[in-house]
């Protein structure tokens, strides 16, 4: 069975069309299976292109193969493994980066890179199955391509199971620095910046004129507010720490009323070429730090640059609830996990559970079912609250077991989870029950820390908002799932990001009129 099909192969004879030098795949093999396969792909690559050749080496691990351009030192790019499935992606990318075509990354991201002065080598860990791993991959294949002192390697886990188990590795994508543990998890390639310690450059921000709308946060409820406010003809801007925030961490939608079915990534990519149609100048990889209500209302980034408004719609949106009990911080990226899709086939064959009993909950468990052992969903009501279509799923499963009324106390173990412990809120009774993950699936947490006492917000830091999407502070405004919106979906939070640009635009009509008066 051929690796790629007919329509992969379609679309790699256009991207690999554009490829800008030679280029030459150095490839250490063997006779195993694995091996065997990636010959097979790099070599249906080269069939592809006269541009690229193959040639055997012997490298750090086998199989593995370094893409470099031709009559150049080493890339220092290099994927241990068959880079497929998610991958894939970032196998085209890293051709088409190392031939010369220039990453679409900020001027000022690239300074940041090309300053590291010292070699440093990065080893990313993946599962194919892991949407959040490309991005990690992609963003330190980046760094290699535009600074020589950068090099990295992708290890795929399933090809190298042996330093999985070494490693402890429990979730991907795991990044190792010159042989260490240096993050896991999600990472732009900011956040890797920040904690390499580049210096940030805010020369791009100097000149940057005072907008009528700005925008913070670019999910599906800070896109439509920038669609809407852009359609209406005034100056707007958008930042944002990660476009389509928590969006990029969901694989399955299928709620969005006119989108029978896609996924996170597929529709991020969908709003973020929406936004582009408009004059929307769009600020990525950057923090708001805090807020404030002068003659305009001012937003400092934690890169110490001001952006000025006449009005800011806030849609910064959640993150993972955690359960802040004794060994969740400890086990995380040892047991502790927050993604299914990502991290379930690490778990394969072993006894995890699925802490929340809402749909997130119920279906990471159905999902997790097909992987592992056993699932355990513990859930602290009575009953789950998931939907009950996917209730009845659950409970048809042989491999779950459910158990209710239990609050959980600790996650035990020694240098990975061996088990949780769980109160019965009926008897008040301990239990223990052993197991090798736990995968936490209770809600979101608003991202909303950099507004304590200045806006408004309820007890569970969302910021309560007016039928207008209007804050307490007069020219502020605020949508999605940031906000005190009795429901926290895709389609919602859309609806009132659309809702705080027309609330802003009536806004600035309103402060225009009475300015006028006054005059």
């Amino acid at each position: 069975m051929a690796l790629l099909d007919a329509n992969i192969k379609a679309q790699l004879n256009q991207l690999l069309a554009l490829l800008e030098g030679d280029l030459v795949l150095k490839v250490s093999a063997s006779d195993d299976k694995t091996s065997t396969d990636m010959l097979e792909l790099v070599n249906e690559l080269a069939s592809m292109s006269s541009r690229i050749t193959v040639e055997e080496t012997t490298l750090a691990r086998t199989p593995s193969f370094s893409i470099n351009k031709a009559g150049e030192a080493d890339s220092g790019v290099e994927f241990a493994g068959l880079p497929l499935g998610h991958e894939f992606n970032s196998l085209v990318l890293a051709l088409l980066q190392v031939s010369g075509r220039a990453p679409k990354v900020e001027e000022s991201t690239i300074k940041r890179i090309q300053a590291i002065d010292t070699p440093v080598h990065f080893e990313t860990y993946v599962s194919l199955t892991c949407h959040n791993c490309p991005d990690v991959v992609q963003a330190m294949n980046i760094m290699a391509v535009l600074n020589p002192l950068v090099s990295h390697t992708m290890v795929e886990g399933g090809a190298y199971q042996d330093e999985v188990k070494e490693k402890d590795i429990l979730a991907v994508p795991a990044v190792y620095k010159d042989g260490e543990f240096f993050e896991g998890g999600r990472m732009s390639l900011e956040d890797i910046l920040d904690k390499l310690g580049a210096a940030q450059d805010t020369t791009g921000f100097d000149d940057k004129e005072a907008y009528d709308v700005l925008v913070v946060g670019g999910g599906p409820a800070g896109s439509a507010a920038a669609i809407y406010a852009a359609r209406k003809g005034i100056r707007t801007g958008l930042v944002a720490e990660r476009f389509g925030g928590q969006v990029n961490d969901t694989l399955s939608i299928e709620n969005i009323i006119g989108t029978k079915a896609t996924e996170g990534p597929a529709f991020v990519a969908s709003l973020e070429g929406h936004v582009a149609d408009y004059p929307v100048d769009v600020m990525k990889n950057q923090r708001a730090a805090s807020i404030a209500k002068n003659d305009l209302v001012e937003v400092t980034l934690e890169n110490g640059a001001v952006l000025k408004s006449k009005t800011v719609i806030l849609s910064t949106g959640a993150r993972y609830r955690q359960l802040g009990v004794p060994g969740e911080e400890k086990f995380k990226n040892k047991g502790v996990a927050y993604c299914p899709h990502c991290d379930g086939p690490l778990f394969k064959g072993k006894d995890v559970a699925v802490i929340g009993g809402g749909n997130s909950g119920v279906e990471a468990a159905i999902d997790l079912a097909g992987i592992v052992n056993h699932v355990t969903v513990i859930q602290r009501s009575a009953e789950l609250k998931a939907d009950s279509v996917l209730q009845a799923r659950l409970r048809s499963l042989p491999n779950v077991t459910i158990i209710t009324n239990a609050l959980t106390q600790e996650i035990t173990g020694e240098n990975t989870v061996n088990g949780i412990v769980y109160k019965d809120a009926v008897t008040e009774e301990l239990h223990t029950v052993a197991l090798d993950g736990v995968f936490i699936q209770i809600g979101l947490l608003p991202n909303t820390e950099f507004l304590q006492g200045t806006i408004e917000m309820n007890d569970r830091n969302e910021i309560i908002v007016d039928g207008h999407g209007a804050t307490n502070m007069p020219g502020v405004f605020a949508a999605g799932d940031c906000t005190n919106a009795a429901y926290k979906q895709i389609v919602i939070s859309m609806g009132s990001g659309a809702t705080a640009a027309l609330g802003a635009f009536d806004y600035m009509i309103r402060a225009d009129v009475k300015e006028l008066v006054e005059a």
